[in-house]
């Protein structure tokens, strides 16, 4: 049996279709944690439930992604990430069917919960297949494409769920998946490679991955609770402090395990840490604009969800066209240059949404997101790489997870934290509790948004000076 996909020239002749197969289901399992919030009010009004309970549609698929990331990761290193990528696929394509029957409310969250099941075994193998299989002179172009399907699925999510509302009913966000999910198990069915030999004499950190689960569950069950009844809230309160036992109790099994869910010594790797934590921070800046930028153009400026769709779909439409570039323009010159030139085109942005008011420019505006999208298809591509190249084969798949928690980490602490502030600065400004967009008075909402721009540049500058003091460069 060949022990490196590189010396296998079946594999080689069919790297680029395996990554069509895999970067479909990457967008699919990425769209599904974004493109269901445009359809809440039809949800909540077709189902007869509040609205408060049909953001659990969203939450839950969120919540079971964190908690099983890690889990599947490792599980992918010890007994095949392809084997646990197909399984993936196969409950995620049953749970979109599941979730677009018009049953009850408790049908579509156990359907989601299955989905986000397959999601997160999908997402914690995609990027530790592609890093094994391309070889380092490609993989930055590779994992660039990678990240492009993570950003469209990501950020498209209101755009394509608006215009699938425009002519069908909600199940359809969901029934979208099951054809195209379809074709590409068949398409994986005959270019996917076997795993390479997995007789890993390796057990399984259950304890480890059970406190883990808790303690994400926990986390963020009280944030989205939270900002649903009010973090003072005993309940909230309660369900921080088992997330704080949880991530104690999770530290110190990790620690004496022999083979622990995740060794903390990967974390001393510089690469892979900052790069990381880079990340994850342009994650969060990311997920900022994704909440704000609808109030802005909706309610604010008073466009059409078609037009501000139109807007939006800048971000992620520049991001794939230029991730892929930046991606082979690292394999030849490296990769921290470019992260760099990256962040500070995001810094920009940032600064240019801090200024923005009512009487900007719609131009402008439309600019500052292309803009966005320019910087992060710099960006994410060679961040990518050197987050994936920097480990060792044998620990590429909890490393495919780890990258993925910080993507979704960042996603759900940029969507909390956005309204959080945006709610807080706003009824500061006030003088008077605001939990909605103040209708008759633009003027406070875009004090608040100011403020979670500045809030978003100041991450964002972060980021930038993580990234500015990693050693290390990762090239040809």
């Amino acid at each position: 049996m060949k022990q490196s996909y590189l010396e296998d020239e079946e594999v080689q002749r069919h790297r680029w279709w395996i990554l069509a197969a895999i970067g479909l289901f990457t967008i699919m399992a990425t769209l599904d944690g974004s493109i269901v919030n445009i359809a809440l009010p039809v949800i909540s009004r077709d189902l007869e439930i509040p609205m408060n309970q049909a953001e659990w549609v969203v939450s839950l698929y969120l919540i079971v992604i964190c908690a099983l990331l890690l889990f599947f990761g490792k599980l992918g290193d010890l007994i095949g990430k392809i084997k646990i990528f197909r399984i993936g696929t196969l409950f995620f394509v049953a749970g979109s069917f599941l979730a677009g029957i018009k049953g009850n409310f408790s049908l579509l969250l156990a359907a989601r919960a299955i989905q986000a099941f397959g999601a997160s075994m999908t997402m914690a193998t995609n990027n530790g297949i592609i890093t094994e299989i391309f070889p380092l002179s490609e993989r930055g172009k590779a994992l660039g494409m990678i990240g492009s399907f993570v950003a469209l699925g990501s950020i498209a999510g209101p755009g394509v769920g608006g215009l699938i509302l425009a002519h069908l009913t909600w199940g359809y966000i969901f029934w979208i998946n099951v054809p195209i999910g379809v074709l590409t198990i068949i398409l994986g069915a005959f270019i996917l490679p076997a795993d390479l030999n997995q007789k890993s004499k390796q057990s399984l950190d259950y304890k480890g991955a059970l406190t883990f689960a808790v303690l994400m569950i926990g986390l963020f069950t009280a944030i989205f609770l939270g900002q649903e009844i009010g973090f003072t809230s005993v309940l909230v309160i309660v369900l921080f402090v088992i997330a704080a036992v949880s991530l104690w109790l999770f530290i110190k099994i990790e620690l004496v395990q022999t083979d622990p869910l995740i060794s903390f010594a990967i974390f001393k790797n510089q690469q892979f840490s900052r790069s990381l934590l880079t990340g994850f921070l342009i994650f969060v800046t990311n997920f900022f604009f994704n909440v704000i930028s609808p109030f802005y153009l909706e309610n604010a400026r008073g466009l059409s969800p078609r037009i501000a769709g139109y807007i939006l779909m800048l971000f992620p439409l520049v991001q794939v066209v230029v991730a892929p570039l930046s991606g082979a323009i690292s394999d030849r010159i490296g990769t921290k240059l470019l992260a760099i030139i990256g962040l500070c085109l995001i810094l920009v942005s940032q600064l240019g949404y801090l200024l923005t008011n009512l009487q900007t420019p719609l131009w402008l505006f439309a600019a500052n997101v292309g803009l966005v999208g320019l910087g992060n298809g710099i960006f994410q591509a060679p961040n990518n790489t050197t987050v994936m190249s920097s480990v060792s084969v044998k620990d590429l798949g909890i490393a495919g997870g780890i990258n993925a928690l910080a993507r979704n980490l960042g996603m759900v602490i940029g969507i909390s934290g956005a309204t959080t502030v945006l709610f807080a600065a706003m009824s500061s400004h006030a003088g008077r509790q605001i939990t909605t967009y103040p209708a008759k008075t633009p003027e406070i909402f875009i004090f608040g948004m100011h403020a979670v721009f500045l809030l978003a540049f100041v991450i964002c500058l972060a980021g930038l000076l993580v990234a500015c003091r990693r050693k290390g460069e990762m090239k040809k």
